[in-house]
């Protein structure tokens, strides 16, 4: 029993669902769903579909430089059974699939963390070409109108002592 991936979208396709179609030159092409089935018959690219496995690791939505990608390569080459062999290999999938969990979840925090920058920065300017609208435009004036009083006494009282 193998779990193939659909050639369009690269989701998997289990034994006995999805659609299997033979070219002409015997190469097969597996698909997991009729969309997917469609869409290749319409000669559509993978990576300018905006939902496929493609597209994301083509626009950097995804983690495409790992090695931990690498155990999921396919090999064909025949290995004699062995209880101990089989019980390494299930341990070493589960701790391959906990390795990439961890590095995809960082790659897509240290990916949203620029967009957080980014939209910080905008905000920031925007405050700064609408502060008008934020502040009242008399806020500061009341303050102003009060040192401007206090400095004309002043200078009264100042004339007011040269004279005499």
């Amino acid at each position: 029993m193998r779990i193939e991936k659909c050639y369009f979208c690269s989701g998997p396709v289990y034994p006995g669902h999805g659609v299997m179609f033979v070219r002409n030159d015997c190469k097969s092409f597996r698909f997991c769903k009729s969309k997917c089935h469609k869409n290749f018959k319409k000669k559509r690219n993978p990576r300018k579909t905006r939902w496929t496995k493609a597209f994301r690791k083509a626009s950097g939505k995804e983690l495409t430089v790992d090695n931990a990608l690498e155990f999921e390569k396919r090999r064909n080459t025949p290995v004699k059974y062995s209880r101990k062999l089989w019980d390494k290999t299930v341990e070493a999938m589960k701790r391959v699939e906990e390795i990439k969990r961890k590095r995809q979840a960082r790659f897509i925090m240290n990916r949203l963390k620029t967009g957080k920058q980014l939209d910080k920065e905008e905000a920031i300017s925007e405050v700064k070409k609408n502060i008008h609208l934020i502040k009242a435009p008399h806020a500061g004036k009341a303050k102003q109108m009060e040192d401007k009083m206090v400095q004309k006494l002043q200078e009264d009282v100042d004339m007011g002592d040269e004279d005499n």
